[in-house]
């Protein structure tokens, strides 16, 4: 696999399905009584915050630890970026120490690009700005073929909404290109003022579907999802402006108990995700987050899978034509 992932496009399908077959291995980690093997054993990990996180970074310090790597968590106020020191300095000084590998998160559109061009060690992107989500897309791919692609493990022809804020979501614009990768269809909803400018040549290119009409997508002329992912309104990003009121982005683009209930008529089987953290009442109602069609702590607990997988690949030298097995993943030897 590639020194970097920065962008859920430096993967081809076979790659993805390779850090997807290897997550399954992963996996089987967690319900062990003791998580830990020595996979990774001797590398040192970065996780480089400079935007909050919760699920992500514990998330990434968990596959980190339970492979048996050093991870330290540091975090943008705790760091001499604070001091005014710049970024490139930062990184460029921690790669200097040795690292193996550094996960950032970023407020920064292309942060990460940028600094796997200043350091020797590998970079995983975290999320930059409203640009990607590399690694959410992946274990959001991973949940859905555990979930809707059967034995096979296939989203091959699988209908997935992607449904909210897609103008500020990077999680979007990931999930468009693995699910596309992995011959999915998507369908974009959002009103007009959520939906990202450009749309239309790009919706063209990655070959998935943009709608205005929540309602339509759900049960109307489309009427075939097989799941249903809703975004968080990320106000803080917002300068105002985008949807008049809550009540009326609810009204108009929430999956509120009445839209549940009518999905669930049409598609009992249906899938529901969130990639978090969740604003219960707006994009989601309670009777949704909590139904059991929602698959939002699979997707928490997938995290931890895709991750390692994702370490495993850039950082013990795997061959993304020969999946891992389990064998591999769990022997006591630390693989060359």
């Amino acid at each position: 696999m590639r020194r970097h992932l920065l962008s859920s496009a430096d993967l081809s399908r076979a790659e993805t399905e390779a850090v997807l077959t290897t997550a399954e291995s992963m996996h089987d980690v967690q319900t062990r009584e003791v998580k830990k093997i020595p996979t990774l054993r001797g590398r040192t990990i970065i996780n480089l915050f400079f935007e909050d996180s919760t699920r992500t970074r514990s998330s990434f310090e968990i596959a980190g630890k339970w492979m048996s790597a050093d991870t330290i968590n540091i975090s943008g106020k705790g760091s001499s970026t604070s001091k005014g020191e710049s970024l490139r300095d930062t990184v460029r000084t921690i790669d200097a120490m040795g690292v193996d590998a550094l996960v950032m998160r970023h407020a920064a559109s292309g942060a990460a690009h940028q600094v796997a061009r200043w350091v020797r060690c590998s970079v995983v992107n975290a999320g930059d700005g409203t640009h990607e989500h590399p690694t959410q897309a992946l274990l959001d791919a991973y949940t859905l073929r555990r979930q809707i692609g059967g034995e096979d493990r296939s989203l091959e022809g699988k209908h997935v909404a992607i449904v909210g804020d897609l103008t500020h979501s990077r999680v979007f614009r990931s999930n468009v290109i693995t699910l596309a990768r992995l011959g999915a269809r998507v369908t974009a909803v959002a009103p007009p003022t959520l939906m990202p400018s450009g749309v239309g040549p790009w919706s063209k290119a990655e070959g998935f579907e943009t709608s205005y009409d929540l309602d339509d997508v759900l049960s109307g002329s489309h009427g075939d999802v097989d799941a249903v992912m809703m975004l968080r309104v990320q106000r803080e990003r917002m300068s105002g402006g985008y949807f008049p009121t809550p009540r009326e982005y609810t009204v108009g683009y929430g999956l509120t108990r009445p839209r549940l209930e009518r999905l669930l008529d049409a598609r009992p089987d249906v899938a529901i995700l969130h990639p978090g953290p969740m604003n219960r009442g707006l994009e989601i109602a309670a009777d949704a987050a909590d139904s059991a069609s929602s698959l939002v702590l699979d997707q928490v607990s997938a995290g931890v899978a895709v991750r390692m997988a994702v370490l495993y690949h850039l950082l013990a030298g795997a061959d993304e034509t020969q999946p891992t097995s389990t064998t591999a993943t769990t022997s006591t030897e630390v693989p060359a």
